[in-house]
């Protein structure tokens, strides 16, 4: 990794990160099969963080129709994932049921509608038996098993309290598995969301790591390619295992901030997320996360809380610093925000196409340990890429304006080679404006929670 950032810096070219193809409104999402699945970060909107566990079809609908509204399918958010709150209960095998009050057009009917507007239905579901289902004691659909034969009541079947595991060793456990995947296929639902996965964060020390083995089993054997995402705060001592099995996987808590607010206004009851307590730990998580991320599996830093201007929690500073670190950490870029109050200033920082492009690429930035920043609340991220472009992206993650300074020899060190000669052009990614090639190095104050994307290009 050394030589190969010297090389990016030595011969840098242009990169020419741009999404291209059509500025036209797409029909249809572009097949996903199951040899192309989680080759790239996905890209949509989550219902959790403004409705919480009260989702609706009349609801989804009108996110859809702001989604399409302001273009933002043709630039990759196509996911549309239901999160808690669409059940209503279990069928007679014990498989999860849609709440047809809520959702007249069911599953299937709904993922129909999401298909034909070129968008993918995503749904969320727990590990583990809940009492209530282990009470009604179905049988299995496919054995004369019933599902009480298959629970251990003495361990925890996820980081939830009040959830029974799921016995691996009785061969029954694997087809009720199977038979909740069949069932999802048989609805074409394009992601699974499987929340309060142990080991990791919540309530309970759980242990699913062999149910997340089967989730992944019985989605391989439907034939459907299913994107299954892991939530939440997994262990990153098991972060092979996740690779292995799993799409992707949240490396922290919640993002959303559930009692905070910067109003006294009583008309906001409520903002999205919060700097202090909610996004500026994700800067330190990456750090120890970022060489899990690539094609095949991602990092997930939770929904993106931008599109509702003051109302997300954040201010326009810190909306920029956080949409560049998911973006340079190659983590899923999906909207927690009302799609139908979008702010102006929010959707052109989402519909960036050059720093979109950086997510889309799959090469996750690189911390830059550099003498000269390490005792200082700033930090400098590097993604380089085959050929030799590279983005270099930084951030002041303190309260007050820092200035922010380094010598080109001190990557040069940092990679044990000679400093290059002639530096590279820098191309801000966010006012596409280009500057002189720096003729020492990097030396720029950002504000308080501020940050910077450059594209590396060769000084002419």
């Amino acid at each position: 990794m050394r030589k190969t950032l010297v090389i990016a810096l030595l011969s840098l070219t242009a990169s020419g990160q741009t999404l291209s193809g059509s500025q036209q409104k797409q029909s249809s999402a572009p097949p996903v099969t199951m040899a192309t699945l989680g080759q790239k970060p996905y890209m949509g909107w989550s219902s959790w963080s403004f409705m919480r566990s009260k989702p609706s079809e009349e609801k989804i609908r009108a996110q859809v129709d702001a989604l399409i509204a302001a273009g933002l399918p043709e630039l990759g958010y196509r996911y549309i994932n239901i999160d808690s709150g669409w059940t209503d209960g279990w069928d007679g095998h014990g498989v999860p049921k849609p709440n047809l009050g809520n959702f007249p057009s069911g599953m299937a009917g709904l993922s129909a509608y999401l298909h034909s507007r070129g968008l993918r239905l995503g749904l969320y579901l727990g590990p583990g038996i809940r009492p209530q289902l282990y009470d009604a004691n179905p049988v299995i659909a496919g054995t004369n098993v019933h599902l009480r034969e298959i629970v251990d009541k003495s361990l925890p079947g996820s980081t939830l309290r009040d959830t029974y595991k799921i016995d691996f060793s009785k061969p029954a456990a694997r087809a009720y598995i199977e038979s909740v995947v069949n069932q999802f296929a048989h609805w074409k639902v394009d992601f699974i969301k499987l929340d309060f996965v142990g080991p990791g964060g919540g309530n309970l020390p759980a242990d699913n790591r062999e149910e997340v083995r089967q989730w992944h089993a019985a989605i391989l054997r439907s034939g459907y390619p299913i994107w299954l995402e892991l939530s939440n705060w997994l262990s990153i001592d098991q972060a092979p295992l996740w690779r292995a099995n799993a799409n992707g996987w949240r490396i922290e808590d919640d993002i959303e901030c559930y009692a905070c607010g910067r109003s006294n206004d009583p008309a906001i009851k409520s903002h999205l997320t919060d700097w202090p307590t909610r996004v500026a730990e994700r800067f330190q998580d990456v750090r120890e996360w970022y060489r899990f991320a690539k094609p095949g599996g991602w990092n997930d830093l939770d929904s993106l809380e931008l599109g509702n201007g003051d109302n997300d929690g954040v201010t326009p500073t810190e909306r920029q610093s956080m949409f560049i670190l998911w973006a340079i950490s190659c983590a899923p870029l999906y909207l927690g925000a009302d799609l139908t109050h979008m702010d102006a200033g929010d959707l052109k920082l989402i519909s960036n196409r050059d720093i979109i492009a950086v997510d889309q690429r799959g090469i996750a930035a690189t911390p830059l340990d550099i003498q000269s920043l390490r005792k200082k609340p700033v930090q400098a991220w590097i993604n380089v890429y085959p050929g030799g472009s590279a983005i270099l992206s930084l951030f002041n993650l303190g309260p007050d304006a820092a200035t922010i300074e380094f010598d080109w020899r001190e990557i040069d060190a940092l990679r044990d080679t000679h400093y290059a000669p002639h530096p590279p052009k820098l191309t801000d990614l966010i006012s596409k404006e280009a500057t002189a090639p720096p003729a020492d190095g990097i030396k720029l104050t950002l504000e308080s929670h501020g940050s910077r994307i450059f594209r590396l290009t060769p000084a002419k």
